[in-house]
């Protein structure tokens, strides 16, 4: 462990050459689900593997038809006006393509899904990443964000909704370093604008490290750069002086950050000591639209 005058300020992480490789990891794994599998529920509510899977088809189908081909969503009706409003619209359009999806056999969406998610790597691989993205990524507060951070974001999601799929099914988790490091690395990046109800006075820092295959270690700290939010920027590290400090696996991690566990359910199963209201806000942060 270092101070944290000597941590590395997070920098962009640049996802895109890995989408390919999850792809295949998820279309091995649903071509080896029995048909009875297709049906367990996950710990998205109200939906099945089918389901999710079938949402892994949308965002894919969404996102081309988005940023490669120019199309637009439907519009909101009324226009949004608050991220609580942009939440509902995109649960409804969510939702909304989940039950059509039902009438699709399982080996329809592998086929489909074939199909798109190599379409979905070559159209990421040919965005410049330190171009604007064509939307911020709301759930770190940023209304404009740049297109690797979108990527990364697509990234969580992929592998995320996988996860959710090998847990129901109990295949293996997907915790290679080559994903693990840059999805828990991007979902960190909620913490500083989570905490910017606090203040960030000299000194403090919150470390979270995060358990797999290898130890994925950061701090949120005050602010080396003007313009931080309220005053809280993320390192890469764990500080060795803390004002707290949480250790979880990165089962416990992921399912806190995407509402796939309460908070309190969490901090159970983590160690954590130290600030309390720091403690709480990371049991309380998420990391996806939620």
């Amino acid at each position: 462990m270092s101070s944290l005058a000597q941590l590395e300020p997070a920098g962009p992480i640049l996802t895109a050459g890995l989408f390919a490789e999850l792809g295949q990891e998820l279309l091995a794994l649903l071509k080896a689900l029995p048909a009875a599998a297709w049906g367990r529920a996950t710990v998205c509510p109200g939906w099945s593997v089918k389901d999710v899977a079938a949402h892994l088809l949308d965002t894919a189908l969404r996102r081309l038809a988005l940023e490669r081909d120019g199309a637009a969503l439907p519009a909101a009706d009324p226009p949004i006006a608050s991220y609580a409003e942009l939440v509902a619209y995109l649960n409804r359009l969510n939702a909304e393509w989940v039950v059509a999806a039902r009438r699709l056999s399982p080996a329809l969406l592998i086929e489909l899904l074939e199909g798109v998610e190599a379409s979905l790597d070559r159209h990421l691989r040919g965005l410049d990443p330190f171009a604007p993205a064509l939307f911020g990524v709301a759930w770190a507060g940023e209304q404009e964000s740049a297109c690797w951070f979108d990527v990364a974001r697509e990234l969580t999601e992929r592998w995320l909704h996988q996860a959710q799929i090998r847990l129901a099914v109990g295949a293996p988790p997907l915790t290679a370093p080559r994903f693990s490091r840059p999805v828990f690395e991007t979902f960190a990046r909620a913490l500083p604008h989570r905490l910017a109800t606090l203040k960030a006075p000299a000194g403090s820092a919150l470390v979270l490290e995060i358990e797999g295959e290898e130890t994925y270690a950061f701090t949120v700290g005050p602010a080396r750069e003007a313009g931080a939010e309220r005053g809280w920027q993320l390192f890469r590290g764990a500080a060795s002086a803390a004002s707290a400090r949480a250790r979880l696996s990165e089962e416990t991690a992921w399912l806190l950050l995407t509402k796939g566990l309460p908070g309190p359910e969490a901090r159970r199963r983590a160690e954590a000591q130290g600030d309390e209201r720091l403690l709480e806000v990371l049991f309380g942060t998420l990391a996806v639209m939620a």
